[in-house]
């Protein structure tokens, strides 16, 4: 019989090799989203010589000036950092989902909900205290453009990110913008886990129960959903 630990793993595993083709394949679309969105910041930098006119735009202007590659810029970090993401949720959500405990039968439905939300949200706000540096260090290298005159990067790569911004800034330097990135994650991590776990035992019972796909799938309903209600709001 496979223990639990191992059964995690295996998890762990697949769905570690399901987010690095995952995030790879959508990486130039991450790319180009961080442009557009900085591209006020780099034109004062003197890193953009006109704004982009739109998402094609931006595409056709990052093949031409800096090649295919550049579309995968910080997709390094992006990759690197869903392991202990995944491995610091499961172990921060089961401390404090021991903590936030409440039993459906006993408590009822709404406070049962509550609790998986309060546990989730928990999790994501301490697994980003921990890991916070790696998205920072990704939207660093994503928006890094070649300047206009020199057509020089300022960041030659992962290490280099840590590297300058240690130098400069020291450690509080890698947490910049942490105040308003921790109020998104707990926000979303309180709602996928809390839809998560609260539909998980009403549909993967029978022939579903434990089998990745499964979970995988649930995993990734949550997320579209709460993604969903992100954008009407």
């Amino acid at each position: 019989m496979t223990s639990r630990s191992e059964k995690f793993s295996a998890d762990l595993v697949m769905s570690g090799a399901a987010a690095v083709i995952s995030k790879s394949a959508a990486a130039p679309i991450e790319r180009v989203k961080l442009l557009l969105q900085n591209q006020g910041e780099l034109l004062k930098r003197g890193l953009l010589k006109k704004p982009y006119r739109g998402v094609g735009d931006s595409f056709g202007r990052v093949l031409k000036e800096e090649g295919v590659l550049a579309f995968w810029r910080g997709n390094q970090a992006n990759v690197i950092r869903y392991f202990p993401t995944q491995a610091f949720n499961f172990a921060f959500k089961g401390y404090f989902r021991s903590l936030f405990e409440c039993s459906k039968e006993k408590d009822g439905y709404l406070k049962w909900f509550a609790g998986n939300a309060a546990s989730g949200s928990a999790a994501g706000a301490t697994t980003s205290l921990f890991l916070y540096h790696l998205d920072y260090a990704r939207t660093r290298l994503g928006t890094d453009s070649k300047e206009c005159l020199t057509g020089q990067r300022k960041f030659n790569g992962l290490l280099d990110v840590y590297r300058k911004t240690l130098s400069s800034d020291g450690i509080a330097g890698l947490y910049r913008g942490f105040g308003v990135s921790i109020f998104g994650i707990t926000l979303y991590r309180g709602m996928y886990f809390g839809i998560y776990d609260t539909i998980k035992p009403i549909v993967l019972v029978g022939p579903f129960s434990g089998q990745f796909c499964c979970k995988f799938l649930v995993g990734l309903e949550c997320d579209d959903s709460f993604w969903g209600l992100c954008l009407s709001l």
